[in-house]
């Protein structure tokens, strides 16, 4: 049985709280809220995918097993962009590379890690 990804879902104690963050990142807005606000997920990003939120009842405890990396085109706009919407970078100082690739580990307002790249230029 073939699957095709629909969305990738992040855990949050608070849906609402939490989408102002990503919209702001994404430039997206919320297309549809779910079950009194259960869910709520956000019209899709450039690339096409599409992120939703899940209220669950516990914060968040320990490291991703999953987690996105968003392409920049700068690595300190974006994080001073990440810093005002109310995320962290969250190993301050530390660019990590690799074969070209650059990225730092960054995090949302609840801690949910992503990263943030520039690729290599070709």
């Amino acid at each position: 049985m073939p699957a095709s990804v629909g969305y990738l879902v992040i855990d949050t104690v608070d849906p609402a709280a939490l989408t102002p963050f990503w919209c702001g990142l994404l430039e997206v807005e919320i297309a549809t809220t779910i079950g009194d606000g259960q869910f709520v997920v956000l019209s899709p990003a450039k690339g096409g995918l599409t992120i939703g939120f899940q209220r669950v009842p516990e914060a968040k405890a320990g490291k991703n097993r999953l987690h996105l990396d968003l392409i920049v085109g700068d690595l300190e706009n974006a994080t001073a962009e990440i810093e005002g919407l109310g995320g962290r970078w969250l190993e301050p100082g530390n660019t990590r590379e690799l074969e070209g690739f650059r990225w730092r580990i960054m995090a949302d307002p609840e801690g949910n890690e992503f990263d943030i790249d520039v690729l290599p230029p070709s």
